[in-house]
């Protein structure tokens, strides 16, 4: 069966139904950055910062339209999903909108407020060990069973048509923003992990800004994505490793691959000391609390691995806050 595979026409269908229940997360001008980076006046530096929506991350607006769009499919049945916490919350914020019992699996060791925020829309929640997962498969295995025992529709956090568009509004919003300021961009940097995010996004920042170049984020202990631009074909990961909790996926998904490939020609392998370093900066700069796949793109900008030469603004994407407050200062060093 050949895969159906999201174009910017479902990032914008995709638009009225986010609409119904979240406004657009803010873009923030980050005059710190600019100065940072000894920018031109011409230019500026955005943030996209997803952590001001109800679930805390971008993860709401992917599932937000899968739920939409799965409704007739859904019925009276329960949805299931695996999450490492960001996605629980999303699909269990969409299940309280459109009243669906959700079940979600996620890990013993997930941060507390990824599970409080994910009860707190009234989903059910099952864990498992994720430091034994890459051997026992226990996730998708619990995943399955829910799906069997309770007749359950399964959603995924990344690979799906309707996730990846729903997670492209965002982006969608930061070309219409700029647009409307009638200003360019150069650089845009999304992390990716599943690809779920970046695979949105890209499709709306090229329609947008088409000379943009589209760069990738991941941790250098969790690197499929770069890895599997290099090899040219989809490379799955034994035991993806790192803080950031959020972008732990063993690989890129079916759906999402086709886009990558097309749209982002690189992505930077970050170090877990320059996240923490970026999760400082954000906090002592902007007053952002950020989880560390939040603040991870923030750590690829201030790397200096790419050239930043070129005439249009730069944006970076803030994918989530959900974060312990003890976790968090421990990673900053207070």
């Amino acid at each position: 069966m050949s895969l159906r595979i999201p174009t910017i026409a479902d990032v914008r269908a995709a638009e009225p139904i986010i609409r119904q229940h979240v406004f657009p997360a803010p873009l923030i001008r980050s005059y710190t950055l600019e100065r940072e980076l000894q920018l031109p006046p011409t230019r500026r530096v955005w943030l996209k910062d997803y952590g001001w929506t109800p679930a805390g991350s971008f993860k709401l607006l992917g599932a937000l339209n899968w739920m939409a769009n799965s409704l007739e499919r859904i019925g009276d049945r329960p949805v299931a999903a695996h999450s490492s916490g960001n996605f629980a919350s999303g699909i269990a914020f969409a299940g309280m909108r459109y009243q669906k019992r959700v079940i979600v699996v996620m890990p013993e060791t997930a941060p507390r407020i990824k599970f409080e925020r994910t009860r707190s829309f009234g989903a059910e929640i099952r864990t498992y060990d994720i430091a034994r997962d890459h051997e026992t498969g226990e996730r998708d295995r619990i995943t399955r069973e829910i799906a069997e025992q309770e007749q359950a529709v399964q959603a995924s956090p990344y690979d799906d048509p309707f996730v990846i568009a729903g997670n492209g509004v965002g982006a969608w919003e930061v070309v219409q923003d700029l647009q409307r300021a009638r200003r360019g961009v150069s650089h845009f940097y999304c992390p990716i992990s599943g690809g779920g995010l970046m695979a949105g996004q890209a499709l709306a920042i090229a329609d947008g800004f088409p000379a943009a170049r589209i760069i990738g984020v991941e941790p250098a202990g969790a690197d499929d994505f770069r890895q599997s631009l290099a090899a040219g074909s989809i490379v799955r990961l034994a035991k993806p490793t790192s803080i950031c909790d959020g972008l732990l996926s063993y690989d890129v998904g079916q759906h999402n691959w086709p886009i990558l490939q097309q749209l982002v020609r690189q992505s930077l392998a970050i170090a877990d000391t320059a996240t923490q370093q970026a999760m400082k900066w954000l906090y002592d700069q902007h007053g952002l609390r950020t989880e560390p796949s939040g603040a991870i793109t923030v750590a690829g900008l201030l790397g200096g691995q790419i050239d930043l030469t070129g005439d249009g603004d730069i944006v970076v994407v803030i994918s989530g806050r959900n974060v312990d407050e003890n976790a968090f200062r421990r990673f900053i060093g207070d």
